[in-house]
């Protein structure tokens, strides 16, 4: 099992263990035992609490807290307020205390809403991740971003809120569907797109990814260990240096962007995630090499790798290039009226910038349907 620590500085309380590996949840109980709660609310799905209720009631066994239960709807459509209402009305029914805990066991969906619900319940309480989604065990289960979707957009109600430890047991993506496994592999390979501007040093993730590809894929547990591993530690870095977002954590929305608008004005129905952030990435190598930030060879290089892990996708014809614009002007990364964009500059290094004209991103959207 790999240990990645997460380190805010100047706030020990906000240091916290990521477990990795194919025992993993063997970790749960000394992770409870840190903070002594009486009592524990673990908010999952449906889909989640069919499939793994035993294998997690078994790693409970020496957990000597009273265990509750909230099982929500599966699918990024009930990350809402209503759902966030239900995780609520649940811990107030099993009178959590602030030394009590609630457990997020799911993908990134009840991860984010675990975590907000946390964030708000007695001004917060305990909060420990059990990410069931490759897509969750490499991005949004570390860092502590919570949050829950608005009509206006993706994650515009939520808060900075770090849990005790993330455990991310290999074992329960043996169950996901391959679409699933494709999602969470988009955000894994954003990191080797970025890899040079989180400052970890270079060990060319991008590479690795691109010669392990067939292994990957099939969730061969050594090297999809050192996967879940290097994506942690590269989003690690970059969380240490700037928990709240400030700068440098900006450059973690790479593809993010026109992500969010194409997931908003397809009602989150259309696409997973990962899926319109693939998109999105390949929408800003599109901005990046038009605007002379990279060379040829590095886009043609970056386009293969999306396409060796299945994520070349269109937008659909019924989204308007001016809806999707609309929906732009919501991102929460609006600064004075302008689109903040996170580009490729060069091998894995990536800038912010402020300054890119909407018609060149309108253009750049054009070509992608």
């Amino acid at each position: 099992m790999q240990v990645v620590n997460v380190q805010i500085p100047n706030n020990e309380n906000k240091t916290y263990p990521i477990y990795v590996g194919v025992d993993a949840i063997e970790k749960i109980a000394e992770t409870v035992e840190m903070i002594s709660p009486k009592n524990i609310l673990v908010v999952t799905n449906e889909t989640i609490y069919e499939l793994y209720f035993e294998w997690l009631t078994k790693a409970f066994e020496k957990i000597s807290a009273k265990i509750g239960y909230c099982i929500l709807p599966d699918g990024e459509i009930y990350k809402n307020k209503t759902s966030l209402e239900t995780i609520l009305t649940c811990a107030f029914e099993n009178k959590l205390e602030r030394n009590d805990a609630i457990i997020a066991f799911g993908g990134g969906v009840i991860g984010d809403i675990a975590g907000f619900a946390s964030s708000i319940y007695l001004r917060g309480i305990n909060f420990i991740q059990i990410p069931t989604t490759i897509l969750a065990q490499v991005d949004s289960s570390v860092g502590g971003k919570v949050a829950i979707n608005t009509p206006y957009g993706k994650n515009l109600l939520g808060a900075f809120y770090q849990p005790k430890a993330v455990i991310s047991d290999l074992q329960v993506l043996k169950t996901l569907p391959k679409r699933e496994i494709l999602t969470g592999l988009s955000e894994t390979v954003k990191y080797a797109f970025i890899e040079k501007t989180c400052g970890a040093g270079f060990t060319d993730f991008a590479k690795y990814l691109y010669a392990n590809t067939k292994d990957i894929l099939q969730l061969e547990f050594e090297k999809l260990a050192y996967v879940v591993e290097t994506s942690c530690k590269l989003k690690a870095v970059v969380v240490e240096q700037d928990e709240k977002e400030k700068g440098l954590r900006s450059v973690l929305n790479f593809g993010h962007t026109i992500g969010h608008a194409i997931e908003k004005c397809t009602q989150y129905k259309v696409f997973t995630h990962g899926e319109a952030v693939a998109i999105g990435m390949k929408a800003v190598f599109m901005i990046a090499l038009n605007l002379g930030k990279i060379n040829t060879e590095y886009y043609d290089f970056a386009v293969d790798l999306l396409k060796s892990y299945e994520l070349d996708f269109k937008i659909p014809k019924e989204v308007t290039v001016a809806q999707l614009a609309d929906a732009l002007s919501f991102d929460k990364k609006v600064k004075d009226g302008k689109v903040r964009f996170v580009l490729p500059v060069g091998y894995a290094k990536a800038e912010i910038f402020d300054d890119i004209d909407l018609q060149v991103i309108e253009g750049t959207l054009k070509e992608l349907y």
